[in-house]
């Protein structure tokens, strides 16, 4: 990783807010920040339940992160990072994209998109399963943003669910070069070759930067 040469003892308390009330999502920004940048102090928007988060209104992952960092640090007085992810599938003109999270409906369940998916998939090849998570990271100070980044993580799509770990679309996608769905693979896996694993060790270096100056 390209902040592996970071002297940790020089790091003091550094509080940084997660834009996200997903308990996975935020689980798993924790698990894999707290390996790289052990003395940082992380929190999320569960613990400031009358924030309320602004609509995601950007054409792209990258433009919803973005939005979403800049109006949390700015409301919340706090530096602030936040993700906006999903899964791609070419095939289907690039759903469900941006509108992962709700592709079967503002109310959707995990459960209700991945069945939606399913249903898409019913009308293509084998030769057309090829798909990818993106995930875009941002972070912002409640003046102004201090950088996005973006990763993605290649491989297919199966046409049928498994395995019960993680959330979202994993039970269905498998990376290039393994076997098993990201819904099979134990967390420890997951989080070492994720696309959100990706986009955290390239903003790492800046988030470090920030808790050695802090």
């Amino acid at each position: 990783m390209e902040n592996e040469n970071i002297n940790q003892n020089n790091i003091k308390s550094f509080q940084l807010v997660i834009a996200s009330k997903n308990i996975h999502k935020i689980r798993e920004i924790k698990t894999i920040l707290n390996e790289v940048i052990p003395n940082i102090d992380l929190l999320s928007l569960i613990d400031f339940p009358e924030y309320i988060p602004p609509e995601e209104s950007g054409t792209s992952f990258e433009d919803n992160a973005k939005i979403k960092a800049i109006h949390a640090a700015k409301a919340l007085n706090r530096w602030v990072i936040s993700d906006d992810s999903g899964l791609v599938v070419p095939a289907l003109n690039g759903e469900p994209g941006i509108f992962s999270a709700r592709y079967a409906g503002d109310k959707a369940t995990d459960s209700d998109n991945r069945k939606k998916l399913l249903s898409k998939l019913a009308d293509l090849s084998d030769n057309d399963l090829y798909a990818y998570f993106e995930c875009c990271i941002a972070i912002a100070s409640p003046d102004s943003l201090k950088k996005s980044v973006c990763a993605k993580c290649e491989g297919r799509i199966e046409t049928q669910e498994r395995g019960g770990e993680g959330f979202g679309y994993d039970p269905l996608f498998v990376k290039h070069d393994y076997n098993q769905t990201f819904a099979q693979l134990k967390a420890a896996v997951k989080n070492k070759i994720s696309h959100r694993r990706k986009a955290l060790d390239k903003i790492a270096i800046t988030i470090e930067s920030l808790a050695i100056a802090k």
